[in-house]
């Protein structure tokens, strides 16, 4: 009987991981679910290195919020190259230019019914180095950036938005 339970349990979790991979778009990164995490134990989802940022979450065992996840700086030293947004806030869709980065599913040990999807998106800058000088080598001033920047025309960087659902069916607490 348990092996049964078992067995209808995966194929939930698989019927679950199908219906979510149908309406999202083929990610950049392609990754296997994440090994099942235990409640209250934190684990990192995604570093992105340019944003200096990782993400990071964990199941909380509370059936009103059960999980949390959170962005954290890599460094205090890090410059960013990149930002990251809420996705909430920013609305990425491939309408309007976003790549879809990767999708993370990280399963519940205490519930395995239930997963925390994260989906993270990008959107990348179009920044061309500067042109050539007459010894054929691009430059950047100061002197011209930080006229650049008083004037607000600052090239464009790269963005990224990451949003968490929890999927699947809740256990009975």
């Amino acid at each position: 009987m348990r092996s049964i339970t078992i067995l209808l349990v995966a194929a939930g979790i698989a019927g679950i991981a199908q219906v979510a991979t149908a309406a999202d778009p083929t990610p950049e990164i392609k990754r296997d679910a994440v090994p099942p995490q235990a409640i209250g134990v934190l684990h990192s989802l995604k570093t992105i290195p340019e944003a200096c940022a990782r993400i990071q979450g964990q199941f909380t065992g509370d059936p009103a919020q059960p999980y949390k996840f959170e962005v954290v700086r890599t460094s205090s030293r890090c410059q960013p190259r990149a930002r990251l947004v809420d996705a909430a806030k920013a609305k990425p869709s491939q309408a309007k230019g976003w790549i879809f980065n990767d999708l993370i599913r990280v399963p519940s040990i205490a519930c395995a019914t239930q997963q925390a999807v994260v989906r993270v998106w990008r959107h990348p800058a179009d920044v061309a180095p500067p042109a050539r000088d007459s010894q054929g080598r691009s430059r950047i001033y100061l002197k011209d950036s930080m006229q650049k920047a008083k004037d607000g025309k600052l090239s464009p960087i790269p963005v990224y938005a990451a949003s968490m659902s929890v999927e699947g069916v809740p256990c009975k607490g």
